[in-house]
């Protein structure tokens, strides 16, 4: 066991689960092939995965709407700012400020564990709402309430795509 400490967070099986649940979710629903990120409290990349098929534009794209949730404390479709102001945000983050459906935090009630981020979904598709819940306090991402299966996490993952 190592001195070093661990930030508090999601943890890799977790992040794994989320990078592997979402695709699936997204086929079901006729989504094109997504690309799904999840970063650490500091905007670290955890995990990046994308579909078979996936545009590579994508993986970036995924990655920048995971950090805008994390940086806005909120679902990066839920940011609501005139054109000049995103584009000095974008600049101050080197472009990873993407204020569009797709990102969302992941949370253990009020605690934020990080953040994921999908793309590859056309607009509308992206704006849909989106949960999983899955036992434990944690969420992440369908409405429906369907109830993850064998292998999930004992907690919840927040909305992979963007409400």
């Amino acid at each position: 066991m190592s001195d070093t400490p661990r930030l508090p967070g999601l943890t890799s099986a977790e992040a794994d689960w989320l990078v592997q649940a979402a695709p699936a979710v997204g086929a079901e629903r006729g989504f094109p092939p997504l690309a799904v990120a999840v970063v650490d409290l500091t905007g670290e990349v955890v995990v990046l995965r994308r579909a078979d098929g996936g545009m590579p534009m994508t993986s970036r794209i995924a990655v920048a709407k995971a950090r805008t949730a994390l940086l806005a404390l909120r679902s990066s479709g839920l940011i609501q700012l005139p054109g000049g102001i995103v584009d000095s945000i974008q600049h101050l983050y080197g472009g990873d400020f993407v204020p569009w459906a797709g990102g969302v935090l992941v949370t253990d009630g009020d605690v934020i564990l990080g953040a994921a981020g999908a793309s590859g979904a056309h607009a509308v598709e992206a704006r849909r709402p989106y949960r999983w819940r899955c036992g434990g306090g944690r969420r992440a991402g369908p409405a429906d309430g369907r109830v993850c299966g064998e292998g999930a996490p004992r907690r919840r993952a927040l909305p992979l795509r963007g409400r």
